[in-house]
């Protein structure tokens, strides 16, 4: 087996000729997309439970690794919002420790499928489940960030959404002026920063002016959270506020502490309960990742090597949470930018990880002034355009009934109980409508007399039929049925499957089952127009040429030449008069 080549996309770059021009490019794009990474590492981080330097050492670790050893020469790896939703409960049932232990598992089932060559299989999820849960994700995240934009008290952390909400609603009255005030300032910055001095990230900005805001309100009197009182770290015994301004070490993930702040015991049965939600990371990553390549190929006329893709996420994966990293995946608004920013080649993305280095070993200190709610008001930008409401409405209104109900039903799973659900069932809903549209475009017609000159002068002793349209599981049965629909005088059946593109076990076997009628009855069927791929699969089911019973001719004309053959004698006679 030919597996998927490591530095797939450092190869394609390399063929197509890299020179200073690309150098620069690459150093902006890197310094552009760092700068924008910082803050929603920290705040995805924060999103998924756990400390926010767990997501600058995903940046730190994960993205150069994905970047050196994946199939896409632009996309740019990270947290992203698409995993809060699945994170979430992971870090509140099993702790730091199993999270990143999911994490690893997670790296190794994404090489399995780079190695498997599965990259291609993604493609095959349709539109209306990807926006679906994706709108659904949109829906939880902002939910969460309620908290800390109103700068709420809340009595417990409830993991399912309707009792997020009441326990939301049953904190209002503990809301925060101060808070609400920064992330509106913030909210106003991102929303309108763009349109104003677009080569400028308003993340950074947003966050600037939010951070003066707290200052100044604090110092009137108003109550602002900041980073710095939500998070600390300890060094010699002596707690400091903020992030460590230092690099990770390493350590084994069950070595970090559980749900109780003791360290996991490594166990069978804590790998058995980790599977289920690292497939899913795995998959959703897979996804998510495979699409960025996508809009990344469509932005610049390249193209990426999945698998090769695959096994670079499964790298990194597999190597961040050693060093305290969470889940990472390509991100598409960052993976945009860093092509609108001129990005030639993967150095962009390892670029930018050296940029969230830096800000680590020197800027630690200052994030300890960052406002929750500023945090939280980049998290609402980020929810609003991952929901991509204007699409979803566009696809509620013009998309055919079955993709509305898809996306509905992969909508609501979402928000009401997980996104694994809400995709396997999505993907089970959508098959089923598949199947049903594919089985209505297969049917079974009489050709009558007038329909042909060539079927003018055949007696009723014979019936002939016309198949269009793929035989399998859902149509089969259906179409094969009408076959036995006849005057029972009739003799020889000719059938007309030209238009059958291919067939299936089911159809085999219902095909056996008529010729099994058929010779009880003493009839024979002549099959016309098989195409190659059909005539092999019916010989390899073993239903072969049988004199009397079956027999196959290239077309129609051959198709009544052999059936006036078969007639008795006294009725080619008054056939040929």
């Amino acid at each position: 087996m030919n597996l998927p080549p490591l530095f797939a996309a450092w190869r394609q770059t390399l063929r197509s000729g890299y020179d200073g021009r690309g150098l620069r490019g690459d150093v902006m794009a890197g310094l552009t997309v760092g700068v924008i990474a910082i803050p929603l590492a920290m705040a995805l981080a924060i999103a998924v439970g756990v400390a926010p330097q767990h997501g600058l050492y995903t940046v730190l670790v994960a993205a150069p690794l994905i970047a050196l050893t994946g199939g896409s020469r632009f996309n740019v790896s990270g947290p992203t919002a698409a995993f809060v939703v699945i994170l979430l409960p992971i870090t509140q049932e099993f702790g730091i420790g199993g999270l990143l232990l999911c994490t690893l598992l997670a790296g190794v089932i994404l090489i399995a499928l780079g190695l498997l060559r599965a990259g291609k299989l993604i493609t095959f999820v349709p539109y209306p489940v990807t926006l679906g849960f994706t709108a659904g994700i949109g829906i939880v995240i902002a939910t969460l960030q309620l908290k800390d934009v109103l700068g709420l008290t809340l009595a417990e952390q409830p993991q399912h959404y309707v009792e997020q909400l009441g326990e939301l609603v049953r904190a209002l009255p503990s809301a925060q002026p101060g808070d609400a005030l920064v992330a509106a300032l913030c909210l106003a910055i991102l929303i309108g920063w763009p349109r104003l001095v677009p080569k400028v990230p308003g993340h950074l900005v947003a966050l600037v002016a939010g951070a003066l805001a707290a200052m100044a309100l604090e110092s009137s009197g108003l109550e602002v959270a900041t980073l710095g009182e939500r998070f600390s770290y300890a060094v010699n015994g002596v707690t400091h506020p903020g992030i460590p301004p230092f690099l990770p070490d390493f350590a084994w993930p069950w070595q970090l502490p559980g749900p109780d702040g003791e360290p996991l015991i490594l166990s069978f049965e804590l790998l058995h309960r980790l599977l289920a939600p690292a497939f899913a990371i795995a998959m959703l990553g897979a996804i998510e990742s495979l699409l960025c390549a996508v809009v990344a190929d469509g932005m610049t006329g390249s193209s990426h090597d999945p698998n090769a893709e695959l096994i670079g996420q499964g790298i990194g994966n597999l190597v961040a949470p050693l060093f305290g990293g969470i889940t990472a995946t390509a991100a598409i608004a960052r993976t945009a930018t860093n092509v609108r920013a001129g990005a030639c080649s993967p150095l962009a993305a390892i670029i930018h990880a050296g940029v969230v280095l830096v800000a680590i070993l020197w800027l630690a200190p200052l994030f300890s002034y960052l406002p929750m709610a500023a945090l939280a008001a980049l998290l609402l930008m980020v929810a609003w355009n991952m929901s991509e409401a204007p699409h979803v409405l566009k696809t509620l209104r013009i998309a055919p009934r079955s993709d509305v109900l898809v996306l509905l039903t992969c909508l609501i799973l979402t928000v009401l109980f997980d996104m694994v659900l809400a995709v396997g069932v999505g993907l089970l809903l959508a098959a089923g409508l598949f199947i049903k549209r594919m089985s209505e475009l297969t049917d079974t017609t009489r050709l009558h007399r007038s329909q042909s000159q060539l079927l003018q002068d055949l007696p009723e002793h014979v019936a002939a039929y016309a198949i269009r349209g793929p035989l399998f599981f859902g149509a089969a049965e259906k179409a094969l049925s009408v076959l036995r629909r006849f005057n029972p005088e009739v003799k020889i059946v000719i059938v007309d499957i030209s238009a059958v593109p291919t067939l299936d076990m089911t159809a085999l076997a219902a095909l056996e089952n008529v010729l099994l009628d058929y010779r009880k009855q003493g009839i024979a069927l002549i099959l016309c127009g098989s195409s190659a791929p059909v005539r092999l699969e019916l010989r390899r089911a073993g239903i072969h040429l049988l004199e009397g019973q079956l027999y196959y001719v290239r077309d129609l004309a051959q198709a009544r030449a052999k059936a006036l053959r078969l007639l008795p004698a006294s009725e080619a006679i008054a056939t040929a008069d």
